[in-house]
């Protein structure tokens, strides 16, 4: 475009076109920005993950070392994470870190990896798992429904992807519809858990002896403790992840220095709070050996407690934390597909923003169609798709040590950056995440050589995207 000048103020069209262009409106809360925290982190982990840590842990106090265990290293990397988002506080989280701290390469590297199979299969699989609890209630959901080509499309498959357009549609509306949906979920999951460990505590129909009892197991080896230790931090791990979704909406947080801090720290801990008061009724209404043999540990609780209905209402608050955490991922995960865009290394169309609403529209459309299109190819297949999300684990835990070494990289390259919050136990607690996240890489090596090395590979055939998108004309 020519350049002209507007003799009354002398700046120029494309100038002020550029400051007209429709931007992320700031209209998230610290309430609704703490909804997306703990919506996305509590989802079906807290309903089925302490049966395996049981088994892997072999013992109640070493459940709950675990959950606490977990709790403190997520903490740690909610604190470089808010210093992180309190100094740039800008769409897409970890791609803004990285891109800032390293080069640009780094920051595309996180987003491709998210667009290849991290957050659209985490979006994916959080779709399918809401459809398995909704077909608990509808009979023949996992029947196949349709057939297209070569593919056998079931009913659970055709919900999940159901699930993901609605809660995208909700999105498009507005990043204050999306949080306040949030919201609703997120507080009514948390009533539920909460609802739940009342009644059970309070029900008399447990057994505080289950805490003295000594656990029926056969003895391991050192390196069968520290194998099992490690699979039960896993499984925590897993029900702590999604803390990281807060800072992906960092450019729609008003007050951000302030908010995000707040809110990691605060937010964590709550959840924290809220696991050990669950697994604390798990494990008073039934014995360890009940809980490590459990397919659905708080149905069977729930079950134990009320009969069928409770199972049944159980059930229906899963559902409804499994929706929540979806809708935490698509709000969050756009952001990134957005903010690549926006700095040229991704289609310029997708950094286009709603002149009305204010959302990234066709972020949310095309990462709809991505997660809808890993259901289609391999949602059929339960075990082909989780083979492919552990792809993902390696790049994923790999960017979160990176990330976390940000903390030091930025202070050392750019002092003079605003801090409003400072990392508690610099540089320690930055070094001691990011080292965790280097044996947790190994441990995925180790345990998972092929799928690493195919994580890998995902992860480097983006480098000629990169390099396409950094030579192309920006804006074009």
């Amino acid at each position: 475009m020519p350049v002209q000048f507007n003799l009354c103020s002398g700046i120029t069209l494309s100038q002020q076109q550029t400051n007209t262009r429709p931007e992320l409106a700031r209209a998230l809360g610290p309430i609704t920005a703490g909804a997306i925290l703990a919506g996305s982190v509590i989802g079906t982990g807290i309903f089925l993950v302490p049966a395996t840590m049981a088994r892997e842990a072999g013992s109640i106090e070493g459940v709950f070392a675990v959950w606490i265990f977990g709790a403190l290293l997520t903490l740690c990397g909610a604190f470089t994470y808010a210093e992180l988002g309190s100094s740039l506080p800008e769409a897409g989280g970890e791609y803004a870190f990285l891109r800032k701290a390293y080069g640009p390469v780094w920051g595309f590297l996180f987003g491709w990896q998210q667009i290849v199979i991290g957050k659209t299969g985490s979006i994916a699989t959080i779709g399918l798992a809401a459809s398995i609890f909704i077909g608990y209630f509808v009979t023949g959901l996992d029947a196949d429904i349709v057939q297209l080509g070569i593919l056998n499309i079931s009913g659970l498959q055709l919900v999940a992807m159901a699930c993901i357009m609605l809660l995208t549609g909700v999105n498009l509306l507005g990043v204050a519809h999306g949080g306040a949906l949030q919201s609703v979920l997120t507080a009514l999951k948390i009533g539920a858990i909460l609802a739940l460990a009342a009644a059970a505590l309070g029900s008399g129909k447990g057994s505080w002896e289950h805490f003295v009892e000594i656990a029926d197991a056969p003895p391991r080896s050192f390196s069968g403790v520290l194998l099992g230790y490690t699979a039960a931090l896993s499984a925590a791990l897993w029900a702590y992840d999604g803390w990281n979704n807060l800072t992906m909406v960092s450019g729609e947080i008003r007050n951000p220095h302030r908010t995000i801090p707040q809110v990691l720290v605060l937010g964590i801990i709550g959840v924290a709070a809220v696991y050990l008061l669950a697994n604390l009724a798990y494990f008073y209404v039934l014995s360890f050996a009940e809980v490590k043999n459990s397919e659905r540990v708080a149905q069977d609780v729930a079950t134990t407690l009320l009969g069928s209905a409770g199972g049944q209402v159980i059930t229906v608050a899963a559902a409804i934390s499994t929706l929540g955490a979806l809708n935490g991922a698509i709000l969050s995960g756009a952001r990134i597909f957005y903010a690549m865009a926006r700095d040229g290394l991704f289609f310029q169309k997708i950094a286009a923003v709603h002149p009305v609403h204010h959302t990234p529209g066709p972020a949310l459309i095309l990462q709809a169609l991505l997660a809808s299109g890993l259901i289609l190819l391999l949602g059929h297949d339960k075990a082909a798709f989780e083979r492919v999300l552990d792809y993902a684990l390696l790049g994923l835990w790999g960017f979160y040590g990176l990330t976390s070494l940000a903390v030091i990289i930025l202070r050392y390259r750019h002092p003079t950056l605003p801090r409003p919050y400072l990392t508690i136990g610099y540089p320690w607690i930055p070094l001691i995440f990011s080292l965790v996240a280097l044996l947790f890489c190994i441990s995925i090596i180790w345990r998972r050589p092929m799928e690493s090395l195919l994580g890998v590979f995902l992860l480097v055939i983006g480098l000629p995207f990169y390099l396409y998108w950094q030579r192309r004309p920006k804006g074009g």
